[in-house]
């Protein structure tokens, strides 16, 4: 490829502390070459006038479902690449949960050969942490990870067994390796599709209280204490959880958290009579949760912002509450609806960047989330005043199942930069 310079561009990036007008200069082979305020120009490379868009690192997804294998009807390679390029996501971390599971050497090297043929993006195949994510036995994360294996998550299934998890904690530690916890008590949210509250109570649905969550975290926090190894809850969804998370960060107790961009925009009430697309897991919860969490990515008690994208049919949700599928679809809209935080001044501008760049790479160990010189040239561009309005039928992802239908949303991805290619431009 031929050199490339963009210039007149607001540069943001929380790696470098950078937030400035100036020019990115990508070379040859798709790595940053320089960047910042004084870099002359050349005749000789191809220019881009950004006329002050913002650039930012190419955004870190930590929690994306693929839908391959087995679930093609849902999401593919091809479709899920078209919805984060738009979205501005370069990275994916992509969940076990397809059909087979992901937690044997073959489904590894299958989805590694898959991901590399049709993805259009930086693809991060995670491994279940036990075997069919049944909680019973541990796949081997020694194996799985020399094969490519980025984290390890039985995604939307929590390890019950305390035994069991203290062994997973102490193993993963020996190899260095991430768990990544949804943290639910199966028993107190066995059957419950909603928040327990006034919300559940007046739509005649049985709901499950943050007290799940709150102690499957006491307990892993309590186990980390013991068994030191690189752990991630996954997304939290209450106050009560983060006041455990600050007690044990306090206590100098290492681990990271997340949490999904719709528990930081929705709250119980947005669910209305039954709308089914706003069937989440974790539950949407209280306004005061949700300010809450605001909370804990201000004070770095939350990390990692994450789409929690989890397409599914139309049929699959059409159903009465609590009989509909769960999740909804939201790489596409992930830096949009982050950005209502920055608007609403609800959060610095920076700090969302970061906990959806630099944060995520960090956790992960890989070489992303930067525009430091010599680091791949994945980089996301955006019109921080954009208006827009959020339909179902234009975005890219092969299910439409969007929570956040007709919402007003102000930012828009311009232009996604793959290693210094333009993979999307709108």
């Amino acid at each position: 490829m031929k050199e490339k310079i963009l210039t007149n561009v607001r540069i943001i990036d929380p790696s470098q502390k950078m937030d400035e007008i100036g020019n990115i200069v990508i070379d040859e082979k798709g790595k940053i070459k320089s960047i910042g305020k004084k870099l002359g120009t050349s005749k000789s490379v191809e220019k881009i006038d950004l006329k002050g868009l913002v650039a930012i690192p190419g955004l870190v997804d930590m929690k994306a479902f693929v839908g391959e294998p087995g679930f093609e009807y849902k999401e593919n390679f091809r479709t899920l690449s078209q919805a984060a390029l738009a979205g501005g996501v370069t990275s994916i971390v992509t969940m076990p949960n397809t059909k087979p599971v992901i937690d044997n050497v073959s489904m590894v090297d299958f989805i590694i050969r898959r991901g590399r043929d049709k993805a259009k993006v930086n693809l991060f195949p995670c491994a279940s942490i036990t075997r069919q994510r049944e909680g019973n036995q541990m796949t081997e994360f020694g194996l799985l990870k020399a094969r490519g294996i980025i984290g390890f998550s039985d995604v939307n299934k929590t390890i019950q067994n305390s035994e069991l998890m203290s062994r997973i904690m102490n193993y993963a530690s020996d190899i260095d390796v991430l768990i990544m916890q949804h943290a639910e008590d199966y028993e107190l949210a066995k059957n419950s599709c909603i928040n327990q509250g006034e919300v559940a109570t007046r739509l005649g649905l049985q709901g499950v209280s943050d007290i799940a969550e709150k102690i499957i975290i006491e307990r892993d926090l309590s186990l980390l204490s013991e068994f030191p190894c690189r752990y991630h809850i996954n997304q939290i969804s209450s106050k009560n959880s983060l006041n455990v998370i600050k007690k044990n960060k306090s206590n100098g107790i290492k681990f990271s958290t997340g949490v999904s961009i719709n528990n930081l925009s929705l709250n119980q009430n947005d669910i209305g009579e039954f709308r089914t697309f706003l069937k989440l897991s974790p539950p949407l919860r209280s306004e005061e949760d949700r300010l809450s969490l605001i909370e804990g990515i201000k004070n770095d008690l939350i990390n990692v912002i994450v789409s929690d994208h989890i397409p599914e049919d139309e049929e699959s949700k059409r159903l009465p509450f609590a009989q509909a599928a769960t999740g909804s679809i939201g790489i596409e809209t992930l830096l949009s609806l982050s950005l209502e935080l920055y608007h609403n001044e609800s959060l610095p501008l920076e700090k969302i960047i970061k906990c959806l760049t630099i944060n995520p790479a960090k956790i992960l160990k890989i070489d992303k989330g930067s525009l430091k010189e010599g680091s791949d040239a994945d980089i996301c561009i955006f019109d921080l005043e954009k208006p827009w309005v959020v339909k179902a039928e234009e975005l890219k992802s092969k299910s439409k199942n969007t929570a956040i239908e007709n919402r007003r949303l102000q930012g828009k991805v311009k232009m996604t930069l793959l290693q210094g290619e333009v993979a999307y431009s709108n």
